[in-house]
């Protein structure tokens, strides 16, 4: 009986310790849909199976994003080597666009109360310019059928998964529970791991209820490109390369306005291959930076700035689609980089290119035009200023008292000649 005692301690402690060593990862996606969220997502997914995870759980909050990243996502979770557990929270998250697809492929699909779903109509795939409208027919009809396909992989509504995408169809947790949209509702994460458990997926039998949570962070890299894939950044960027690498071109050996400029290209450069651009914006702002330029050197009276500030706003309010909220570009953006941009061309730009073009002036030219005071009596026989450190020989053809202003109109030799200055 001892030994029997001992056997059974012994297999409590076991069943105990198995129990409390169960796992569950999470990840936090919240923002626009990129590709730092699908090598965030992809990433978690290797370390949630080094660590023995019973699952991935997704909270997720995004109002949308590119196609292509969720592409990525989908497939990513196709291939996982542990179940994935797509979970809209908190209250009021929304699960649209994008998310709606990445929520529809996952192996358990969870919203929690007061959140909502769909509109997962398709903005691009991938960065370019505006489709035209057989384009757009053909993207539809893909996004329809793909979103068909992953809802139909796990036997959920599909017929209502294709009128999200032709008809931007929303619905909240509750409906979206009624129509085989989702699983089921789960107010907070226990209540989630509470559901979860027994739950067999691929036929692996989950065991949650009592798991430890896992929080898998983004790296500092993720954060980082998850920061600057947004129209606003792409903004302050293109702004950044204008300042920079014509602030270089003006005055020439600064340095590092042109290696500011250079980087933040860069960084454009990424963010036009990931976000849907369109080209006609671009255009316009290069057409604006032209024209800016230009009336520089041009005598039109400021008509080409004009154009320019017109040219601008216009490219930077078509630069995106502005029909859907994550990639709009809004007014409080656009007129303040408009108002900025112009009182840059105008003050710094051009005071660099005229000082560029004006000639080189050296000794005793560069005292001409500047304004002194008479030291003694200054007449056609002579008199004496005081300038640059050094007490100059000065004649006037008007005589000049002690102590008034006078201004320099040509240097002969070592002598100046000035005339009264008017007070």
């Amino acid at each position: 009986m001892k030994l029997l005692g001992i056997l059974v301690a012994v297999w409590l402690g076991v069943a105990t310790a198995a129990v409390a060593a169960e796992k569950v990862c999470v990840v936090r996606v919240q923002g626009t849909i990129g590709p730092a969220t699908a090598s965030y997502i992809s990433r978690a997914l290797g370390e949630a199976s080094g660590q023995g995870a019973q699952c991935l759980i997704i909270q997720l909050d995004t109002p949308g994003g590119l196609l292509d990243s969720t592409k990525e996502i989908i497939q990513s979770f196709l291939r996982a080597p542990v179940p994935t557990v797509v979970y809209v929270y908190p209250a009021g998250a929304w699960a649209g666009s994008a998310g709606c697809f990445i929520t529809m492929a996952a192996d358990v699909a969870v919203m929690s109360p007061t959140t909502s779903i769909g509109a997962a109509h398709p903005v691009g795939i991938g960065g370019g310019e505006k489709v035209d409208d057989t384009m757009k027919q053909k993207l539809e009809n893909f996004a329809s059928s793909y979103i068909e396909a992953v809802a139909t992989k796990h036997k959920r509504n599909a017929e209502w998964a294709k009128s999200s995408v032709r008809e931007s169809a929303a619905i909240t947790a509750d409906k979206a529970v009624q129509l085989n949209v989702v699983d089921f509702i789960a107010k907070d994460m226990p209540d989630l791991l509470k559901q979860l458990d027994g739950r067999t997926v691929d036929g692996k039998k989950l065991k949650t209820a009592k798991a430890e949570t896992v929080e898998i962070p983004m790296t500092t890299r993720e954060k980082m490109f998850q920061v600057v894939a947004h129209p606003q950044m792409m903004m302050v960027l293109m702004l950044i390369v204008m300042y920079g690498v014509i602030g270089e071109l003006t005055s020439p050996g600064a340095i590092l306005p042109g290696v500011v400029g250079v980087i933040a290209l860069v960084l454009v450069l990424y963010l036009a291959s990931v976000l849907p651009m369109n080209i006609a914006g671009v255009a316009l702002i290069a057409v604006a930076i032209a024209l800016f330029i230009i009336d520089v050197f041009a005598p039109t009276h400021g008509i080409l700035t004009a154009g320019g500030i017109v040219a601008f706003f216009l490219g930077a309010f078509m630069m995106f689609d502005r029909t859907e909220p994550f990639l709009r570009l809004s007014l409080a953006w656009i007129i303040p980089a408009t108002v900025v941009t112009a009182l840059f061309f105008i003050f710094v730009v051009g005071a660099g290119l005229r000082a560029q073009r004006s000639p080189a002036k050296a000794g005793g030219e560069t005292m001409l035009g500047c304004t002194v005071t008479a030291t003694a009596r200054i007449d056609a026989t002579g008199g004496k200023v005081f300038i640059e450190g050094a007490y100059w020989n000065a004649v006037s053809d008007t005589p000049v008292e002690p102590g008034k202003p006078v201004e320099i109109v040509s240097v002969e030799g070592l002598t100046l000649k000035v005339k009264p200055k008017a007070t």
